[in-house]
C-alpha cells in the first residue's frame, strides 16, 4: 500500500453492489462491513477488489461509510452471460459506430445488468442466445460509467440446452473444468496397477490381510478412506484409518500437480462432479476400489473406553478393501437388519464394533464441548434433461456419523502429532468467535428467552453447545443454529496451529480426503517430507515458507467451491418452484429482516416474503429479537415460527422464489410496544431501501451465505 493510503482509516476488501447504486465493502478479518453511498463507489463493480476510506464511522447502530479510493484488482475480467446479436444504436455513446460491433451480452447477475456490455470483433463469431464468456477489454470509465466492451472468448452452448445453466456458473466462478493437455497426458502414463514388490522393498507394511472396509454414498466414485476396527486384549480398540496414497502419483511441481492447486478441491454440483484430479486417478489407481492392492497412507490408532487415543501411528502402505459397503447397507446392519447382517456375515461383528467405538468417540467430543451443528442437506433429482422434479432431504444416519467420527479422530491425530514436533504443518482451523456478531447473538437470545450464561469476550465451545441442548426439540432450534453460525468466523487453513473451535479440538488439519482437497495432498507431502529428512532446521526451512500462500488460496478456492454448490442449488431450487406457482406449503421463519421474511420449506427450500406482500398491517421491524411486529394488530413475525405460505413467484435465472403468507392474522399477538425512536427507523412496507438495511439487495445474496455456513465449515469429517 501507498504512503498516501496507509493508514488505519483506509481497508482493504471486496466490493458487494446493490442493484440500486450502493454497496458494502466486506472483509476477510471480520470487520464490520462498510457501507458505500452510490455516489461514493469510484465506479467499482460486483466482486471487486478495492481500497476504500472511512469517512464516518459505524455507531448506534449504524454501518460505518466510506468511500472507493482505488480499484485495486477488476473482478469482472471475464463475464458469462447470453449473447444477443446486433446492436441497437440508441444504447451507444454518438462517438461509437454499432457496425464495430457483433451484439451485446445480457447478464443474469441482476447487479450487473445495469451495464451494456459489447462484444467486439476480436473473438469468437457467436450465434443469438448462445451462453458464452467473453474477456474485458475496457470497463467503466468517468465518461461511460455503464459500459463494458470485451470478446467472446468460448461458447459454453445454447443457453437452453441441458446443464448450459451449470456450467455457466461453473465458468462464471472461474472453476478450471478442462484439464490441460501436458497434466491429462500425465495422468493417462500412470499405470493402473501397483507394484507390490517395489512397494514392500520400500518399507510399507502390508496390511492387505486386515478387513478394511470402504464406506460411501451408493454413487460415489472416487473413494478415498477405508477403515477397520477390533477389539484389542485389554479392551480398547484398534481403529486404522487408511487414505489414499495420491501424492504418489502426483509430484509436486509437475503439470498435474499445478493443475490441482488451481482447482483446489473437487466440486459436487447437481448432474456432476468437476473432479479436482483426472478419473485416471480419482476413480481409477488411487480410488480404494474392493478387492484390489492400493497403496495408502496409514492412520493407526489404539483408543481406550474413554474415547482418548493412547497410541498412534502414521506411515504409507499397502492395503486391500474388502468389501465396498454403502451407508445405508451399514445402517440396517446396525438396525438389525436380519437379511443385510446376512449378506455381510463375515464383518458384521466388526461393523458393530465401529458403532460401539463412534459412540465412545461422540461422547467424549460431547463432553469437550464439540458443537453438534445438525442441519438438513438438500438432494435434488433431476430428469435426463437435467430438469429438477424433487427436492428430498437427506438422509443422516449412524453410518455417517459413524465415518465422521473415525475420519475426526485420525485428523486430529495427524496434527497433533505434528505440533508435538513443533515442525511447519498445514492445520484446519477455526478461531473463536468474538465482536459485534458474538454480543449481538448473545442479545438476540436473552431477547427470545434463551439468554446465554457466559462471557462473550471469553467465548468456550461449550457455551454454544449449552446453548444449543436449551433449545433443542424446540421449533426455533434450526433456526437458532443458522443464527449461531452467522456468529462464528469461516474455517481455513494455516501453519498456524489455533484449534478448531467447532469441534472443540485443540488440534485439527485435513488428511483423510487428498482425492478431492488439495489442502490433504500438502498434508501427505508433509508426512513424508519430515520420514525422510527429518524434523531438523533444513527439513523445516524446505517447507516453512511455502504454507501460508497454500492456506490463503487453498480456502480461498474451498469458498468458491462452496459458492458454486450454492448458486447451483439455489437455481435448481427456483427451477422447481416454477413448477409449482400457486402451492401451499407449511414452512418455518428462517429469518426475520427489515424488508420481510425468509421462509424454509421441510425440503430446506427458502423463499422470501416481502414486508410489500404483508398488507394486513404495517410492520415494524424489532432489530433485538429480529422478529417483524404489527403496529396496529399486534402480530408478531419471527425465527422458528411455524407459517403457512403460498408460492406466488420463482425465477430460474434470478434464482429467487418469492412466496406469500397464507392468513397472517393467525399469527401469535405480542404485547411488545416499539419504542417512539425504533418506530422512526422502522421499515415498513412503504420503506423498502436505504442505507441502514445493511443488506445487498433484498437480503438474498446475505440469506445464502447464512445457508452455506452451517453445511460447509463445521461438518467436517467428510466435507
Amino acid at each position: 500500500m501507498s504512503n498516501q493510503f496507509a493508514s488505519e482509516n483506509f481497508i482493504n476488501g471486496t466490493f458487494v453492489a446493490n442493484a440500486k447504486g450502493f454497496g458494502f465493502v466486506k472483509t476477510d478479518e471480520g470487520q464490520d462491513d462498510l457501507f458505500i453511498g452510490r455516489s461514493n463507489t469510484n465506479l467499482a463493480m460486483q466482486s471487486d477488489n478495492v481500497l476504500a476510506s472511512i469517512i464516518h464511522p459505524g455507531k448506534d447502530g449504524r454501518v460505518p461509510e466510506g468511500k472507493i479510493e482505488k480499484i485495486l484488482d477488476h473482478a469482472n475480467q471475464q463475464v458469462v452471460g447470453i449473447f444477443r446479436s446486433g446492436v441497437d444504436r440508441n444504447v451507444l455513446p454518438s462517438i461509437l459506430d454499432p457496425d464495430d460491433f457483433l451484439g451485446t451480452i445480457t447478464f443474469i447477475d441482476e447487479k450487473l445488468q445495469e451495464y451494456t456490455y459489447l462484444v467486439d470483433k476480436k473473438g469468437l463469431q457467436a450465434h443469438d442466445r448462445d451462453s458464452v464468456t467473453a474477456s474485458t477489454g475496457q470497463f467503466p470509465t468517468v465518461d461511460q460509467p455503464k459500459l463494458l466492451i470485451g470478446s467472446v472468448t468460448n461458447v459454453i452452448g445454447r443457453s437452453d440446452a441441458p446443464g448450459v445453466d451449470i456450467l455457466e456458473i461453473v465458468y462464471s466462478l472461474k472453476i478450471p473444468s478442462v484439464y490441460p493437455d501436458k497434466a491429462q497426458a500425465q495422468a493417462r502414463a500412470i499405470p493402473q496397477t501397483i507394484d507390490v514388490k517395489a512397494a514392500l522393498a520400500d518399507g510399507r507394511p502390508d496390511f492387505r490381510d486386515q478387513p478394511l472396509i470402504t464406506i460411501d454414498g451408493a454413487d460415489t466414485k472416487d473413494i478415498d478412506d477405508a477403515v477397520v476396527v477390533w477389539k484389542m486384549a485389554n479392551g480398547h480398540y484398534h481403529l486404522g484409518v487408511h487414505i489414499a496414497d495420491v501424492s504418489n502419483y502426483v509430484p509436486e511441481g509437475t503439470p498435474l500437480d499445478e493443475e490441482a492447486y488451481k482447482r483446489g478441491t473437487s466440486v459436487y454440483l447437481t448432474d456432476r462432479v468437476i473432479p479436482m484430479l483426472p478419473t485416471e486417478i480419482s476413480n481409477g489407481i488411487a480410488s480404494l476400489n474392493p478387492n484390489e492392492d492400493r497403496l495408502a497412507m496409514s492412520c493407526e490408532m489404539e483408543i481406550d473406553e474413554r474415547g482418548q487415543i493412547v497410541h498412534h501411528r502414521i506411515q504409507p502402505s499397502i492395503i486391500r478393501s474388502h468389501a465396498r459397503m454403502t451407508y445405508d447397507s451399514i445402517n440396517k446392519i446396525l438396525a438389525g437388519d436380519v437379511a443385510e447382517t446376512a449378506k455381510y456375515a463375515d464383518l458384521s461383528d466388526m461393523i458393530h464394533q465401529m458403532g460401539d467405538l463412534h459412540q465412545i468417540l461422540a461422547k467424549m467430543r460431547t463432553a469437550r464441548g464439540a458443537i453438534e451443528f445438525d442441519s438438513d442437506e438438500a438432494e435434488i433429482i433431476i430428469d435426463k434433461k437435467g430438469h429438477p422434479t424433487d427436492v428430498i432431504v437427506r438422509d443422516r444416519g449412524i453410518g455417517e456419523r459413524m465415518i465422521e467420527s473415525f475420519m475426526l479422530a485420525a485428523n486430529e491425530t495427524v496434527a497433533e502429532h505434528f505440533d508435538r514436533l513443533h515442525v511447519p504443518f498445514l492445520y484446519r482451523v477455526h478461531e473463536v468467535p468474538e465482536g459485534d456478531k458474538v454480543t449481538n447473538f448473545f442479545e438476540f437470545m436473552g431477547a427470545i428467552g434463551h439468554p446465554i450464561k457466559a462471557d462473550p469476550k471469553n467465548l468456550k465451545p461449550k457455551d454454544f453447545q449449552a446453548a444449543l441442548a436449551a433449545v433443542a426439540g424446540l421449533p426455533e432450534e434450526m433456526m437458532i443454529q443458522t443464527m449461531m453460525l452467522r456468529a462464528t468466523k469461516q474455517a481455513h487453513y494455516s501453519p498456524l496451529p489455533v484449534g478448531h473451535f467447532g469441534i472443540a479440538a485443540k488440534f485439527y488439519t485435513h488428511f483423510t480426503s487428498p482425492i478431492r482437497r488439495y489442502p490433504d495432498l500438502v498434508v501427505h507431502r508433509l508426512i513424508k517430507h519430515y520420514a525422510k529428512f527429518g524434523t531438523g532446521p533444513d527439513s523445516t526451512a524446505a517447507v516453512r515458507d511455502k504454507l501460508p500462500q497454500i492456506g490463503i488460496d487453498t480456502s480461498a478456492r474451498e469458498r468458491r467451491s462452496v459458492d458454486a454448490e450454492r448458486a447451483t442449488n439455489d437455481m435448481k431450487f427456483a427451477e422447481y418452484m416454477e413448477d409449482h406457482i400457486g402451492a401451499v406449503y407449511d414452512g418455518v421463519v428462517n429469518s426475520a429482516l427489515k424488508f420481510g421474511l425468509f421462509i424454509t420449506l421441510p425440503n430446506t427450500i427458502e423463499g422470501l416474503v416481502h414486508i410489500s406482500t404483508m398488507v394486513d398491517d404495517v410492520y415494524q421491524y424489532d432489530e433485538t429479537r429480529q422478529a417483524l411486529i404489527g403496529r396496529t394488530h399486534h402480530h408478531i413475525f419471527t425465527i422458528g415460527q411455524k407459517v403457512k405460505i403460498q408460492v406466488v413467484n420463482s425465477n430460474k435465472e434470478t434464482r429467487k422464489i418469492d412466496f406469500k403468507l397464507i392468513d397472517p392474522q393467525t399469527a401469535p399477538m405480542t404485547k411488545i410496544r416499539l419504542a417512539a425512536d425504533l418506530q422512526r427507523r422502522s421499515f415498513s412496507h412503504n420503506n423498502a431501501g436505504g442505507r441502514n438495511q445493511h443488506r445487498p439487495g433484498d437480503g438474498r445474496t446475505q440469506k445464502g451465505a447464512y445457508k452455506s455456513t452451517g453445511k460447509y465449515h463445521l461438518k467436517e469429517g467428510r466435507r
